[in-house]
């Protein structure tokens, strides 16, 4: 069975999608941005800002489902400049303790919003 999550912690979706969908013990949620839920703002104009924005908006989705950022098991990781993943990279990191999850990190030619960063990730609940 298919359960729609929202919640006002986080940016509403800016189109026909969902912020994420449980199916089981599995949450797929659709890509965050780096954007102040509260402004519908980026949090700041560089790829930390964004990145650190993007998992606060992460965390707050996987709360309202029932999942903690220990349930990730995938994430991807779209730049709108492969330059950036150092930058990116660090934020991330710090945002995992123990094992990581799978990840995949490209290069886009653009982003929603001209974001610079988007996060999307898959959870599931053991």
């Amino acid at each position: 069975m298919k359960k729609v999550i929202a919640t006002t912690n986080a940016p509403a979706a800016i189109g026909p999608y969902s912020q994420a969908v449980q199916v089981g013990n599995i949450l797929y949620m659709s890509g965050q941005l780096g954007l102040d839920p509260a402004t519908s703002e980026f949090a700041g104009a560089d790829v930390p800002a964004q990145t650190y924005q993007a998992f606060k908006n992460i965390r707050a989705i996987l709360e309202e489902a029932g999942y903690t950022i220990d349930d990730v098991v995938k994430t991807t990781v779209f730049l709108a400049d492969m330059n950036d993943f150092v930058s990116m990279n660090e934020v991330y990191a710090a945002q995992f303790i123990g094992a990581f999850p799978a990840r995949s990190a490209v290069a886009v030619k653009t982003l929603p919003k001209n974001a610079l960063v988007e996060i999307e990730v898959i959870a599931i609940k053991a």
